[in-house]
Formats: C-alpha cells, sequence, structure tokens
C-alpha cells in the first residue's frame, strides 16, 4: 500500500511539472488564503512580543489611575465622565497611607489646554511630553531611567525649582554635540536649567519611537500652571500583590470620591495585564476577520483545483482504462487522484510559507520588529492546503474511481 501511494505521490509530481502555468493558477487562490492566515498570525506574534516587553517596561506590578476611562480625552466623552471631578494629591496620600499592599506612590500632572515648546538658541522641540513629576516618578515608572545627570529632588520639588529633565531624543536637538546638563532652557517664556536626561523608553507596543517627555518638578508645574488640574496616580504593589492593591485602591477611591456602592467607579484603574486583555480581545476579531477572509480564497482555491481535477479526469480517461484493465482497484484510482490535489494544494501551502517568511523577514530589517511566523502557524497553513486538496479532490477522484474499464478503453 505504501509503494502504491508512493508511485502515485511520483506521478502526481510528474503531472504538476507538466502542466506548471496551470498548476499555478489553479493554486492562486490556496496562496493568498494560506498566506493571510500566516501573516496575520506573524503580525500578532510581534505585537503580543511588543506588548509583553511595554508590560516589562511599565512594571508588572503597577496600576495606573486617572478619572477618566481609556481612550481620548475629548468632548466625546459621556457627559457622566466630562463631570467627574479630578483626582487629587489627597487621594494618592491616602493610597500609601491606607493600603498595606501598596509599597509606593507616585503622581504626575499635565495640562493639554495648549502646546508646550521648549528652545535654545541652537534649536526647538514642540509637541513635548510636558509634565510635573514627583521625585519618585523614577522609582515608580520603570521606564524613566536616568541617563546623565541626576533625577528630580525633594528640595526641587519643595522649593519649586526651575529645573527640568529632558527626554534622550529631546537632549540632542536642543544641545547637539554637547552634554545638555547644566545648561538653560526655555519652556513656554519660563527659564529652566537642565539637571539631567531621562533615558528613552526600550521598543515596546504602544512606545513612541520618540522620547519627547520633559519632566519638572511637581510643585513647580503647579505654581506655573494654576489652572492645571488634571492628577494621574501610579501605584506600585509589593511583589505578587498588584491585586490586592487594585482592590484596596479601588475600596479607598470610592470611598473617598462618596460612590454609591451599587453605581460604577467614577475614575478608571488599570493594570499591564488588563491593557494585555484588552489588546487579545482585538486580537481575537481581527483573527476572525481574517479566517473569513481567508476562508474565500481558500473556497476559490478549493473550487479552482476541483475543476482542474476534472479536467484531468476528463484528460486521462484511456489512462484509467488501462489502469483498470491490468487490475488496479478503484481505491487505487481514488488514491491516484486524492494524492495529485493534495500535492497541487500542499505546494501552494509551501509557496505561501515561503513568500510569507520572506516578507516577515524584510519588515524585520527594515521596520526592526521582532515578529516571526510561529510554528503553530506555519503547520496549520500547510495542514490546511492539503485538507483542502483532499475536501475538493473527493469528487474528481470518484468520478476517475467509477469509470467503466471498457468505455474507458475507447475514448479517445
Amino acid at each position: 500500500m505504501a509503494q502504491a501511494h508512493g508511485e502515485n505521490l511520483k506521478q502526481a509530481m510528474d503531472t504538476l511539472r507538466a502542466h506548471k502555468l496551470r498548476s499555478a493558477l489553479t493554486v492562486f487562490g490556496v496562496v493568498l488564503g494560506v498566506s493571510v492566515i500566516m501573516l496575520v498570525a506573524a503580525l500578532i506574534t510581534g505585537f503580543d512580543q511588543a506588548i509583553q516587553e511595554d508590560i516589562k517596561q511599565y512594571g508588572a506590578d503597577t496600576a495606573f489611575i486617572s478619572r477618566w476611562d481609556q481612550g481620548p480625552h475629548n468632548n466625546t466623552r459621556p457627559l457622566e465622565e466630562r463631570l467627574r471631578k479630578p483626582l487629587t494629591l489627597e487621594d494618592a496620600e491616602a493610597l500609601k497611607a491606607v493600603c498595606p499592599a501598596v509599597k509606593n506612590v507616585t503622581v504626575y500632572i499635565n495640562w493639554w489646554e495648549k502646546p508646550h515648546t521648549i528652545r535654545t538658541k541652537s534649536g526647538e522641540v514642540t509637541g513635548i511630553d510636558y509634565r510635573g513629576v514627583q521625585p519618585n516618578f523614577g522609582e515608580v515608572y520603570a521606564n524613566a531611567a536616568t541617563l546623565s545627570g541626576r533625577f528630580l529632588s525633594e528640595g526641587d520639588d519643595l522649593h519649586r525649582g526651575k529645573v527640568v529633565m529632558l527626554g534622550e531624543n529631546v537632549a540632542p536637538v536642543l544641545f547637539p554635540g554637547v552634554s545638555a546638563v547644566g545648561k538653560d532652557v526655555m519652556i513656554d517664556g519660563e527659564d529652566f536649567q537642565v539637571v539631567g536626561v531621562v533615558e528613552k523608553p526600550k521598543g515596546g507596543f504602544g512606545t513612541d519611537d520618540e522620547d519627547r517627555r520633559v519632566l519638572i518638578p511637581y510643585n513647580t508645574f503647579r505654581k506655573i500652571y494654576p489652572g492645571a488640574y488634571e492628577n494621574n496616580i501610579r501605584l506600585q504593589a509589593y511583589p505578587n500583590m498588584l491585586d490586592q492593591a487594585v482592590d484596596q485602591a479601588t475600596e479607598v477611591l470610592r470611598r473617598r470620591r462618596n460612590v454609591p456602592y451599587n453605581a460604577k467607579n467614577n475614575f478608571s484603574i488599570e493594570t499591564a495585564e488588563m491593557q494585555v486583555q484588552e489588546f487579545h480581545n482585538i486580537v481575537g476579531m481581527v483573527a476572525i476577520a481574517t479566517v473569513v477572509l481567508s476562508s474565500i480564497g481558500l473556497l476559490i482555491g478549493g473550487v479552482g483545483v476541483m475543476n482542474i481535477m476534472l479536467v484531468s479526469v476528463t484528460e486521462r480517461t484511456r489512462e484509467i482504462g488501462v489502469r483498470k484493465a491490468i487490475g488496479a482497484k478503484r481505491s487505487d484510482i481514488t488514491w491516484q487522484f486524492l494524492l495529485e490535489a493534495m500535492t497541487l494544494t500542499g505546494a501552494g501551502g509551501v509557496i505561501a510559507l515561503i513568500l510569507v517568511n520572506g516578507l516577515v523577514l524584510l519588515i524585520r530589517l527594515t521596520l526592526e520588529w521582532k515578529g516571526s511566523v510561529p510554528l503553530w502557524a506555519a503547520a496549520a497553513g500547510f495542514i490546511v492546503s492539503v485538507g483542502i486538496g483532499l475536501i475538493f479532490g473527493v469528487w474528481p477522484a470518484m468520478k476517475a474511481a467509477k469509470l467503466d474499464p471498457v468505455e474507458a478503453l475507447r475514448y479517445e
């Protein structure tokens, strides 16, 4: 039996080589459908790796608290959300004092009412990520390491010092070729002295290629912008106690913000794991859409395979009659044409795998992206392609097997 299948497979390969153009056109739909599946799997894998890196950058044991739910902070938000009162510095202090699972809490404030600009004689940067931060900001945020100089101190914040830390991409624009530490800059007309440079966050999901952060002491920011009120809180939990910290913080804030027991929170509290789950939910919808789209291509490819195999049966009617006349069974004829169909679509799966791997490699080299075609996707793509040949090759194979040998031998 194995020898017979081997001969059938060899004959199938000979048939493909004899009709190269026809075979290529036939499997185009299979190549397209399988390529889409593997390419989307590679993209999802790459994004998943990036978001896992993002968790490490922002700290897996931290949670972010804001008065806003996720989404853009604009007038399209529901009225209830826009009427929420801002978080306060006292809220953050209460979390640190009351919640036993909370190790550290930091607050930063920003003001998006207008774009901010930082400039020197050598250059300027507009659209900066301008924040007033507390001295422990670098301890809680894993992506705020000091590259050079020092971080903002308690004294800077207490005395409302005019000192600033620049993002790694901001410093060389303002001070090309020299260290920024100790130099003077002007932000929105206010003079500051640079005391340090913040290291750019390493690549991760949702991080920008440019680090436009400009950090000044929290109380200095409040002094310059008395109308700024949008406090954001970041808490750091003790190891393996993030869930408890979130529960405790939620209870404290609900009590402080007078939220009724049966009402939803009038603030949001998110962890990196929550963001990962939301990402996976989006990925799930993308995967469903991908399956639908690729199924159309596979269906087209399958119909093409069935049609070409029916043509092949007609062309080789006399050959089938000869094989039956010398003792070939129906099962032999059936497997001959099934293997030919499966070989045809399997070749399409191999072509798709080569094309997608080449495309992914090109993307990795040009965009410094870490995605790759996962082994399960490659295996699934090949199995699906062979399965298409098996399913759509059944009818032509059965038609060939049912031919009467006498009539087949008469066929010209």
